[in-house]
């Protein structure tokens, strides 16, 4: 199904502003309306201008008619009470200019009579779809007058069909770690999530995970939410490293209208079969301050880990970190321990998750894990050391560590950029995938922590219902 949601242009004023930051919209459904999971699942957001010619919403159209102004994916399907739906609509897109439905120059003009009535009769309600004939019809129609929505529909589909990943194979288990680590460094920042997620195969099964990374359309704009993507407006601070012989190196950058910047640099430097793991590591660079997550895996069946020497070895290595760090001085250099270095303890569902999904598991800081593996809950039968949820009673997840590291409560202090180089590239020399992410911005330690509870209260869902009356089933197979 493609689906089309209809809104009028105080409706669209009201919710564009939490769209902006969010790119999400929990949309309800009419009562019986196929749900099925089929077709592109793509969303295309109509503002209909008709109902209330005198307003004017922040954009200005050359003459009163249904316009598409948004499209999005349907991530999810809800259920709301015993027959209710809706659809989650995320990530969802800006067009670069409205783009009119209506008149001698709209889309429906120049589609069939068959194809127009089931455009039509999808927006005469508030939500509807069309089946696939008819949206590839609309598609041809669309890209026709407005080529440039071509990257966005590739780039939402991509997002929508995420790669399949082989449990059994290395060069899959890599990148997976890697896609987690890179998720994990935009919800850690508040950059969109869906700036690092459509995601296709490298041809080297050496190469990075951003190697893959679809290009994300995006137009500079002065609205809150945009991101220049790419190489950044300043050169990245490690570019260099993309001329090292010793190593395959992506480096892909976000930056918002504040100037807030994330560079993100993805390098490895061993073939995929010898690699150790994963690392994430997180470079505030207004506190000098960085965060290390070792990524390992739980079994797929019982969802344990075995301790092995390679583990106590590496968490030895690891626990060096402490020594690149200076005692606080300055309040915002308090942190809640002296950890900068967590295990994550990590497992996938069918080698499988949604493009914005972080893999479930446990975050468990280096100290904690001394402790328990001290500990009878974490010895086995067989004298081992295990790893478990059964055996871990505490733990973190991964929105309780991100709002730990966005605070500032976590960390190291007084860390410099150059020796966040030069422990970056031992780590991938070492034989480690290694996914830097590293911030940049004006922001005073107050401002960042305005900026981070701002965006966990904008960033609940809003709901607009739906009055059962205004829509009729659509025929899904046109």
């Amino acid at each position: 199904m493609t689906y089309i949601v209809t809104l009028s242009s105080v409706q669209m004023a009201e919710n564009e502003g939490d769209w902006l930051i969010t790119q999400r919209f929990t949309k309800g459904l009419p009562t019986g309306l196929d749900t099925s999971d089929t077709g592109t699942r793509l969303a295309l957001l109509v503002c209909d201008n008709r109902t209330h010619p005198s307003n004017t919403s922040r954009r200005e159209f050359s003459e009163h008619g249904r316009f598409i102004t948004w499209i999005g994916s349907v991530q999810r399907f809800n259920t709301v009470g015993p027959v209710d739906s809706s659809i989650t609509i995320e990530p969802m897109r800006n067009c670069p200019k409205p783009v009119p439905l209506d008149g001698s120059d709209g889309i429906l003009a120049s589609l069939s009579s068959t194809h127009r009535a089931h455009v039509e009769r999808a927006l005469t309600g508030s939500a509807g779809h069309i089946g696939i004939r008819t949206w590839q019809a609309l598609q041809e129609a669309l890209l026709r007058n407005n080529p440039e929505l071509a990257g966005y529909i590739e780039w939402l589909l991509a997002n929508l069909n995420p790669v399949i990943f082989d449990e059994d194979d290395a060069a899959d288990q890599a990148w997976q770690e890697q896609r987690d680590a890179a998720q994990s460094l935009t919800r850690v920042t508040d950059f969109p999530h869906s700036a690092l997620s459509a995601w296709r195969r490298p041809a080297s099964r050496d190469a990075p995970y951003l190697a893959g990374l679809v290009p994300e359309p995006v137009e500079n704009s002065l609205i809150d939410h945009d991101v220049r993507v790419g190489l950044g407006s300043e050169g990245p601070r490690f570019d260099d490293w993309l001329g090292l012989s010793d190593v395959r190196c992506d480096i892909h950058v976000l930056e918002d209208t504040t100037g807030r910047r994330l560079e993100v640099v993805n390098v490895n430097a061993t073939p995929v079969e010898s690699r150790l793991g994963t690392d994430m590591i997180y470079y505030h660079h207004p506190t000098h301050s960085f965060v290390l997550v070792q990524y390992k895996r739980l079994g797929s069946r019982d969802k344990e880990y075995r301790v092995n020497k390679q583990l106590l070895d590496q968490m030895d290595r690891l626990e060096r970190v402490s020594e690149l760090s200076s005692e606080s001085v300055h309040p915002h250099e308090w942190r809640l321990s002296q950890d900068a270095c967590f295990l994550k303890f990590a497992h996938w569902r069918d080698g499988a998750v949604t493009n914005s999904e972080l893999a479930r598991g446990m975050y468990i800081p280096l100290s904690y894990a001394r402790v328990l593996l001290n500990d009878d809950c974490t010895l086995g039968s067989r004298g081992g050391r295990l790893f478990s949820y059964k055996r871990v009673e505490r733990y973190l997840v991964g929105s309780e560590f991100a709002e730990l590291v966005k605070l500032g409560l976590v960390g190291t202090v007084g860390t410099s950029v150059e020796q966040l180089r030069d422990f970056s590239l031992e780590r991938a020399r070492e034989g480690y995938s290694v996914v830097l992410g590293v911030e940049t911005s004006e922001e005073t330690p107050r401002d960042r922590a305005t900026r981070v509870r701002q965006r966990s209260a904008k960033k609940r869902p809003k709901v607009i219902s739906y009055s059962p009356q205004q829509q009729s089933p659509d025929t899904p197979g046109f």
